[in-house]
């Protein structure tokens, strides 16, 4: 065996071992922040300090109970007590979102109505990855920018004093979108993502138009492609949020509302 290949050999031997090494690291870590969560979860106060909602489809459904974000919502506020409600229920566009705020809502249990809860603050996020396709698309991003319009009205009339966020949500990635969920050609991924696109960045943009404050974690999941990146994204369905992809959002959403205090100690 020559010199070359054994060195060669020992390179990709050690590279096995370092990945190894990193994917056992990356588990623990992952392992750690469902753990802390868990406890911080466990803890009860009545009323808590901060009341957070956060209200989407699938994407925010995929939060779970927020065991990552509570780890990292407790490293800014160690002596407050943050409960968060999650109201992300899959294959639901925008359109649900005013009957979600004023009437009770059936999605595996009963969820009462948001504007019936004290809350301080409301995280709406885009609702992008369940487009209004029945629809042209310039009437449905009509439609999605006049229901948040009513959705805005709801909230400021019932609850005055609470803070309002829109978050944008992780981007398609469009040569995979779907994955094996649906029987897509590569031109109909394609077509799939510009769509689901549009209306992420429509709600960007009312965000901004309205100067609501915006967690834009649609831009920063982009890879150097521009494209969604796969290190957020699970490898089932290639749709929704891979454990690296909740800890990602969780910390964006952690240092959002720290950093614009929107959670006045």
């Amino acid at each position: 065996m020559s010199k070359k290949i054994l060195v060669l050999l020992v390179l990709l031997v050690l590279g096995s071992l370092l990945a190894g090494i990193l994917y056992y690291k990356q588990k623990e870590k992952q392992k750690e922040f469902v753990e802390k969560g868990k406890a911080l979860a466990g803890q009860t106060k009545s009323p808590p300090d901060f009341l957070i909602i956060m209200v989407g489809d699938s994407m925010t459904e995929y939060l779970g109970n927020f065991n990552e974000l509570r780890v990292f919502l407790n490293e800014y506020y160690p002596d407050k007590y943050i409960d968060i409600y999650n109201y992300g229920f899959g294959s639901t566009n925008i359109l649900s979102l005013p009957d979600r705020l004023t009437g009770w809502t059936k999605h595996g249990r009963d969820f009462q109505p948001i504007l019936d809860i004290d809350f301080d603050l409301i995280i709406i996020e885009s609702f992008g990855h369940n487009p209004l396709s029945q629809y042209p698309l310039a009437e449905g991003l009509k439609i999605q920018t006049q229901t948040l319009d009513k959705s805005l009205d709801l909230i400021k009339s019932k609850r005055p004093e609470a803070k309002i966020v829109f978050m944008s949500t992780l981007s398609p990635n469009k040569k995979v979108y779907g994955g094996h969920l649906v029987d897509l050609s590569q031109e109909q991924r394609q077509q799939w993502s510009n769509e689901r696109i549009e209306y992420i960045k429509n709600h960007m943009e009312y965000a901004k138009a309205k100067d609501i404050p915006l967690i834009d974690i649609f831009e920063k999941s982009l890879d150097l492609e521009g494209n969604g990146n796969l290190k957020y994204i699970e490898e089932q369905n290639y749709i929704h949020p891979s454990p690296n992809g909740i800890i990602f959002i969780s910390m964006e959403v952690a240092d959002f509302i720290y950093k614009n205090t929107l959670l006045k100690l």
